[in-house]
């Protein structure tokens, strides 16, 4: 699933945050960023997966 949420997240940035936090304020915050531009939307989603990574591994 890890390595779905990674590839999702690069390719469709609110589709990799969707499947890491679900539907809530960090979703409509990528969707906006995707919209202005792809580079914003990724780095937002990579942001998120590695955040919600870290925690997981703490």
């Amino acid at each position: 699933m890890k390595l779905l949420q990674l590839i999702a997240s690069i390719l469709l940035p609110p589709l990799g945050v969707f499947l890491t936090v679900g539907f809530g304020s960090a979703f409509i915050i990528n969707v906006i960023l995707t919209f202005l531009g792809i580079v914003p939307g990724i780095i937002h989603a990579l942001w998120i997966y590695s955040k919600q990574t870290d925690k997981v591994n703490a």
